[in-house]
């Protein structure tokens, strides 16, 4: 059963932006899918297992952006 999350992330400003936390959420175990609306910053990850908050801390920060 597929669990969703929503987080939001701060200093993104365009498409590359989007792609750039796309592609590193993405990489995070068990995750599914990943949403990204830019005017909001909203983040909505579904993912196969409850997400680690540091996980997707650290994988929004490599792609050089903060959680809110």
């Amino acid at each position: 059963m597929s669990q969703t999350s929503t987080y939001t992330v701060t200093g993104m400003t365009c498409g590359h932006c989007v792609a750039s936390v796309t592609e590193e959420v993405t990489e995070i175990s068990g995750v599914e899918s990943v949403e990204v609306d830019l005017p909001s910053g909203a983040v909505t990850i579904t993912s196969a297992e409850p997400l680690d908050d540091d996980a997707v801390r650290a994988a929004v920060q490599e792609a050089g952006y903060q959680l809110a």
